[in-house]
């Protein structure tokens, strides 16, 4: 028993694998670019004609029974094939076209049916039969072009060829991807001779071009000349206005040393010149309020002291003259009414009226002695203001004797000038020399040294001596004595 069992499991397994083997033996597989054409039975196949006898298989596996069928393979593949035709144009010049034509099996099993009909012993001759047609259409497309025709328009005549062999070629099962004219060779030379006016066109317009780039050229290397010219010459302007410039600010920094010694000195000269003014200035401000003010308010105030204490002994010796009238009068009155009823009334009268003549008398002395005394007050209370203002002016002048002569003189100046003048009072003509210096001399000297004009100085410094201050002789000015006066010599012209 297992040995049948094991029989039969071997029988088995022979005919899994003989099954195998079979199915491997049967099954066919169509590669993408390629078509499997069986054969040996009939087939009706969608677009072929009944009768056939053949079946294509493309992208997709089938089954074939071997002994009974037979599989082939078509390829799909592109081929291409190399064309060089020599043609003769309209013209009857002959030419050599050179091209390639690219072409395949079609897809469709029409195409693939014809093809395999036509190449499918002789796939290694397929690009020549191909060539073979275009070499044939092409040299009778030629022949109804001229020269012309076929260089300006290539497009034109591949597609006059594409259209000639397209028929032929469906018919043989292909299609043509691609047309191509790469060269069209001209061995009589009737392209070059052609092209030679163009050529002589060209290379006119060539030589006018260049000969109008070298003209453009020149005027721009002279535009670029002038302007290098012209930046030469700013160039050159700038640099001397800025070497001008330079010498000018050394010049200026060379002098700006002694200039600014110059300016430091003469700052120095106006500050101390205003020092001195403020000085004087001061001075004279010290003189006022230390002299001058102190002493006039003295002489105000004695002075108006003096007035006071005057009117009011003046009102007290009128008050007192007026209370002694009242006192006279009321006497009499009483003295008069008393002696109304005196029988000696005309005796009372007059004795009452000689009383009242010496009271109005004794009352006027009283008056008069009091008017006295308050002149007499008020001239010494002058005298003293006057007094207190000579000492005052007698300090002032030890004090600042040049001031308060400049000042006295300053008041007599005008004075002092005419009796200068009247020096050339008798003076017909007069030579001066050396012009306004001479001219100022001349007075000068007239003014210091003339008589008259210094002998007024002179009673002014005397009157102002006189009053506490020497008079020898000597001048109020320095202390030495004056010079006598001199007389100024004058030539003169005889008219």
């Amino acid at each position: 028993m297992p040995m049948v069992v094991g029989v039969v499991a071997g029988v088995a397994v022979v005919a899994v694998l003989a099954l195998i083997g079979l199915f491997k033996l049967m099954w066919r597989v169509a590669e993408p670019n390629e078509a499997l054409v069986i054969s040996g039975s009939t087939h009706r196949t969608e677009g072929l004609e009944e009768g056939m006898g053949f079946r294509i298989v493309t992208g997709r596996g089938t089954l074939v029974v071997p002994g009974v069928q037979v599989v082939r393979r078509l390829s799909l593949d592109l081929n291409e094939t190399e064309l060089y035709v020599d043609c003769v144009t309209h013209q009857g010049i002959p030419l050599k076209v050179r091209g390639v034509v690219i072409f395949k099996v079609g897809d469709d099993f029409v195409s693939i049916a014809n093809a395999a009909r036509r190449f499918l012993d002789q796939q290694k001759l397929m690009s020549e039969r191909v060539h073979n047609v275009f070499a044939g259409h092409l040299r009778s497309i030629m022949g109804g072009l001229t020269v012309e025709d076929v260089i300006r328009d290539r497009e034109k005549l591949t597609g006059q060829t594409r259209a000639a062999c397209g028929t032929e070629m469906e018919k043989l099962g292909l299609i043509v991807d691609s047309l191509q004219i790469h060269e069209i060779e001209d061995p009589t030379g009737y392209i070059q001779n052609l092209a030679a006016p163009h050529a002589a066109a060209v290379q006119r317009d060539a030589r006018i071009a260049q000969a109008e780039a070298n003209r453009l050229a020149t005027e721009a290397e002279q535009q670029s000349m002038a302007r290098m010219a012209e930046a030469t010459r700013d160039s050159e302007i700038l640099q001397a206005g800025y070497q001008a410039e330079r010498d000018k600010a050394a010049a200026k920094a060379r002098q700006a040393g002694p200039l600014a010694d110059a300016a430091a000195r003469q700052e120095v000269v106006v500050q101390e010149t205003r020092v001195a003014e403020l000085e004087a200035h001061r001075r004279e401000q010290q003189l006022q309020a230390d002299v001058r003010k102190p002493a006039d308010a003295a002489a105000y105030e004695k002075r108006t002291l003096a007035e006071a204490e005057r009117d009011a002994r003046i009102s007290a010796a009128q008050a007192k003259a007026k209370e002694t009238e009242l006192a006279a009068a009321a006497e009499a009155t009483r003295v008069k009414a008393a002696a109304g009823a005196d029988a000696e009334a005309v005796k009372s009268r007059g004795a009452a009226n000689a009383a009242a003549t010496r009271a109005t008398g004794e009352a006027e002395a009283a008056a008069a002695q009091a008017r006295g005394l308050a002149q007499a007050e008020a001239a010494r209370a002058k005298g003293l203001a006057e007094a207190e203002a000579i000492k005052a002016r007698a300090a002032a002048l030890a004090e600042n004797q040049e001031a308060v002569v400049a000042q006295q003189l300053a008041e007599k100046w005008p004075e002092i000038v005419q009796a200068g003048a009247s020096a050339f009072g008798n003076v017909d003509n007069m030579v001066l020399l050396n012009g306004a210096d001479g001219m100022a001399d001349v007075f000068a000297r007239a003014l210091t040294m003339g008589g008259t004009g210094l002998g007024l100085a002179r009673q002014l410094l005397a009157s102002m001596n006189g009053n506490g201050q020497a008079t020898n002789g000597t001048s109020p000015l320095n202390g030495k004595a004056a010079p006598p006066a001199q007389r100024v010599p004058v030539e003169r012209e005889e008219s």
